[in-house]
């Protein structure tokens, strides 16, 4: 299948509760046809507002941190989390000096349970937590303080406002230009106003259907470096990550970025 997508990166596709045989199994498949893992995802709340659901949600990022690290992945990603009722939900508490310290301390307890060497924890900005802009991340890189701390840059979740939306093009510039010496991995998705939604609505949809620069993505990641991997995501097909892979491909062709 990735082949056939063209990929030469991937989302490790097992977790850390596979045997030992099974992730040696796919780590060696990946080796010997030079695919990147880009990312193994944690996506459990360290914020929960049941503490034996917080404590066991933090044990999982530790062990699938542990995963990346024994596959060699870029990095571990997760979300910082949400006091709500969906995992991932708005709350206004989300926006407190007291929020920020357990966004800072859980990340250090993740990373100090693992002490990796070759990859990195990181997590994915959202709308309505942190880190929901860039200098937000730029900060939190600051108070964590770990080496094995880095950027995940999800650049579409972070346009949250008409601003941000309107001038596009710009805060995505702006992103890479002050994240992208931390960045590890990067979600390519495309987005679009909602017209008549009010107040606003900006929904994500498939590369090529919205209104963002796809090729000045493209642009801006091959400045980064060889294995800075590109992802399209939340896709319910494998005929749609074909389509949105060769959206990416033709947008990289037209910023004269070589794509594997």
């Amino acid at each position: 299948l990735m082949k056939e997508l063209g990929y030469s990166a991937v989302v490790f596709p097992v977790d850390s509760t596979a045997s030992a045989a099974t992730i040696r199994e796919y780590a060696d498949v990946c080796r010997d046809n030079d695919l990147l893992i880009g990312e193994v995802g944690a996506w459990r709340n360290v914020m929960a507002r049941d503490p034996k659901e917080r404590a066991a949600n933090l044990d999982w990022n530790i062990r699938q941190l542990e995963l990346a690290e024994t596959v060699g992945a870029n990095c571990c990603v997760n979300i910082s989390g949400s006091f709500a009722e969906y995992w991932d939900g708005y709350h206004p508490d989300l926006d407190t000096r007291e929020t920020w310290d357990l966004v800072v301390s859980n990340t250090q307890r993740i990373i100090d349970a693992v002490k990796p060497t070759h990859t990195a924890y990181s997590l994915e900005p959202m709308p309505w937590m942190v880190p929901e802009s860039p200098e937000q991340y730029l900060q939190l890189l600051k108070d964590v303080d770990r080496p094995a701390f880095k950027v995940h840059l999800d650049y579409c979740n972070m346009l949250n406002s008409i601003d941000r939306y309107r001038h596009a093009s710009e805060f995505i510039t702006h992103c890479f230009e002050l994240l992208g010496p931390h960045i590890v991995s990067i979600h390519a998705k495309d987005a679009l106003i909602v017209q008549g939604g009010l107040p606003i609505v900006i929904n994500e949809v498939i590369p090529g259907a919205g209104s963002l620069d796809l090729s000045l993505v493209t642009k801006l990641a091959h400045g980064l470096g060889d294995d800075i991997p590109v992802f399209v995501e939340h896709l319910d097909t494998h005929e749609q990550y074909m389509q949105a892979a060769n959206v990416m491909r033709e947008a990289a062709k037209k910023a004269g970025v070589p794509v594997k």
